[in-house]
């Protein structure tokens, strides 16, 4: 259909009354315009990647475990509906503090954080946290899983948080308040993008200084995230915000077409939420559609929507969207088929290598 005409379907004299359902809220965002239409079309493209058992990623960035969004993951997982996460660190440590009982509270973000920082209450944005009966007590269960498990064998994050997904599942007060036990009794695979750049690797510090090394394999991981996508029939990521999870998700793509030449073509659907501008040239910002010079998506043109809005008011709307909708679907339990795919990704491509393939680009 030729964008410069003039057809497409007629706005609606919009009227809601009180007995109207989320999806009926849904079509009435995916029949009007700006972002509410984008938003719209962001619920019916995550029900199609459900529908056709598309390998889905949901990708975590900025402050959504503290707000008690990971109750969401928890039951998207449940049902089936994310099959593996990538996620910041401070999202999957501040996860965990549900399920141990620490405390998290609303508070203000109109405040003096020289006074807070005396009454020993951490803030992020209208977020309280305290100093020592959360962090402080949160950093104890961290350094008890690293000085137990990981400083002598190279290890992923997945295997990581798989191991705090245990360990959540057997001691924490309430283990039924944690995605990433969820992830554990479901097989999902949860990756930390930067690791380093959280609380989790902070409480490492404790025992490197006592002589211990640990060897994150980094490289395995992301050999691993490829081989989910070369071994899916279709995949699709589900963004929230944008940073490293997002990149972290979307250089499957690059590493399988540009490094190893399989000439995947990357994710087949892409939903991306966020707030950052595409101008500044920043990744969190970066279009969709840019993503195809890269070999990040199969097609610049469709199966991909991006909505300009805030996590904490989109990413509700659209799970329970799907979860009122869709049928469940049995989990893919990925992580404990992820040295399988791996292996085939590495057989594969030891019978092809890079430097013996005539690099060429798909036709759409």
């Amino acid at each position: 259909m030729d964008p410069h005409k003039f057809h497409g379907k007629d706005i609606p004299h919009i009227k809601l009354d009180e007995k109207m359902t989320i999806e009926d809220l849904v079509n009435v965002f995916a029949s009007s315009g700006f972002n509410g239409r984008q938003l719209g079309d962001a619920a019916k493209l995550y029900a199609k990647m459900i529908k056709e058992d598309a390998t889905i990623c949901l990708t975590v960035s900025g402050a959504l475990t503290p707000v008690g969004f990971g109750g969401i993951i928890k039951t998207l997982i449940e049902r089936g509906f994310v099959d593996w996460i990538i996620a910041t660190g401070a999202n999957v440590y501040h996860e965990d503090h549900f399920a141990w009982g620490l405390p998290v509270k609303q508070g203000s973000f109109n405040v003096d954080d020289m006074k807070l920082y005396e009454n020993e209450i951490v803030r992020i944005r209208d977020i309280y946290i305290k100093f020592y009966e959360t962090l402080e007590a949160e950093d104890q269960v961290i350094q008890k899983m690293f000085g137990e498990s990981f400083s002598d064998k190279s290890f992923t994050t997945a295997e990581f948080c798989n191991v705090m997904g245990k360990m959540s599942k057997e001691h924490s007060k309430h283990p039924e308040k944690s995605f990433i036990t969820t992830a554990y009794d479901y097989d999902v695979p949860v990756y930390v993008s930067t690791i380093k750049d959280s609380s989790l690797a902070l409480n490492l510090a404790v025992h490197r200084l006592a002589g211990k090394t640990y060897n994150l394999d980094f490289v395995r991981e992301i050999i691993e995230q490829a081989a989910i996508l070369y071994g899916s029939k279709k995949s699709g990521i589900l963004e929230l915000g944008g940073g490293v999870p997002k990149n972290t998700a979307q250089q499957t793509g690059p590493l399988l077409d540009q490094i190893l030449r399989r000439n995947d073509g990357g994710q087949d659907y892409v939903i991306q939420i966020t707030d950052a501008r595409p101008d500044t040239g920043g990744l969190s910002g970066a279009t969709l559609q840019e993503g195809k010079s890269w070999g990040k998506v199969q097609d610049a043109h469709n199966g991909m929507v991006t909505v300009y809005a805030d996590a904490t008011i989109a990413f509700p709307i659209l799970a329970l969207y799907v979860l009122s909708n869709q049928k469940t679907r049995k989990p893919k339990r990925l992580y404990k088929k992820i040295g399988k795919l791996y292996n085939e990704l590495k057989e594969d491509y030891m019978k092809n290598p890079a430097n013996k393939i005539k690099k060429s680009k798909k036709k759409n």
